[in-house]
């Protein structure tokens, strides 16, 4: 097989795994595998389906139809194209992100120029733990069950938007996928033609906002990956709000969760005050403190783990 080869410059201090783990959204992901040596990818790009190895020495590999488009941006995905030149003084307005950039300062975005591939499992994990999600959607790759092109044994390719579109709701309950996330899922694949052409991230958050089930925090989960978008802040989350505040104020609850349709939660409005002084990297202080800084006390016991493949 024929492969694809790029020579990347990498940044002093350059954060390969910090960087290259925000494409793991879930645990057990069967289209992605990272170490410290390297990084395999497969998704489906617009030449068709491809697989990038990433090494930490800087050369990326791709294979497949999709290798020539996968390689000629392997410099975004690697988050090489992240503009960090004026965040060290934006940071230097709190001293808790201070530290965290200078703990972590070859950290970058990702920009991988996929949607469906983060929308799929993001979808999935809407209102589970990830623990679930992560079980579900591994059942559901090797449901759809194509091997990735190149070397890397087991790896398997996301499932193909036209097929997840054409199969009912009822086929993903075996997975832990419940009527509303399997509608949900199978609209976005309908749509995912429309969603890959957004030339921006303002277009492509109100087209995944347009579409019945998906909400602000799906929306800003797969803009955040497929742009690099560093402003993209994820509202809704069951953990942030709590470990944003607490990391910024010491306080060890950002407030409420519950809201009403329309309305942001106590906890979503607190985090947005305390990030304020960030407007326009907001996300990125946000990946900061969830790596750098320790959570919050937790009162309560830990969500149990469901199956939605029984009922």
């Amino acid at each position: 097989m024929t492969a694809h080869r790029r020579s990347l410059c990498l940044p002093p201090r350059y954060d390969f795994g910090g960087t290259l783990q925000a494409l793991r959204l879930l645990g057990a992901d069967p289209t992605l595998r990272l170490s410290a040596d390297g990084l395999w990818w497969a998704c489906r790009t617009p030449d068709g389906p491809g697989t990038l190895h990433l090494c930490r020495a800087g050369e990326a590999t791709g294979y497949g139809p999709g290798a020539g488009w996968l390689v000629g941006q392997a410099d975004a995905i690697a988050g090489l194209r992240d503009d960090v030149s004026g965040f060290g003084a934006l940071a230097a307005a709190h001293p808790v992100v201070r530290q965290a950039w200078r703990q972590r300062p070859g950290l970058r975005m990702a920009r991988t120029g996929r949607l469906f591939e983060h929308l799929a499992p993001t979808i999935i994990g809407q209102k589970v733990t990830g623990k679930e999600a992560a079980r579900s959607y591994a059942r559901v790759v090797r449901h759809f069950g194509e091997p990735a092109p190149g070397p890397c044994d087991g790896l398997l390719l996301p499932p193909e938007p036209a097929a997840v579109a054409a199969t009912p709701y009822w086929a993903f309950h075996p997975y832990g996928i419940e009527q509303r996330r399997a509608e949900t899922l199978r609209r976005a694949a309908s749509a995912a033609v429309s969603l890959d052409q957004a030339p921006d991230a303002a277009t492509a958050t109100a087209r995944l906002l347009s579409i019945v089930g998906i909400g602000v925090w799906t929306a800003a989960e797969v803009v955040r990956l497929a742009f690099g978008d560093p402003d993209a802040v994820s509202l809704g989350d069951y953990n942030i709000p709590h470990h944003v505040v607490y990391a910024l104020t010491g306080a060890p609850r950002a407030g409420s969760r519950d809201c009403e349709p329309g309305r942001l939660a106590e906890a979503d409005q607190r985090m947005l005050e305390v990030l304020e002084p960030f407007r326009g990297q907001r996300a990125r202080v946000c990946h900061l403190l969830m790596l750098t800084t320790p959570g919050p006390p937790r009162f309560g016991p830990r969500l149990p783990l469901r199956s939605f493949a029984r009922y």
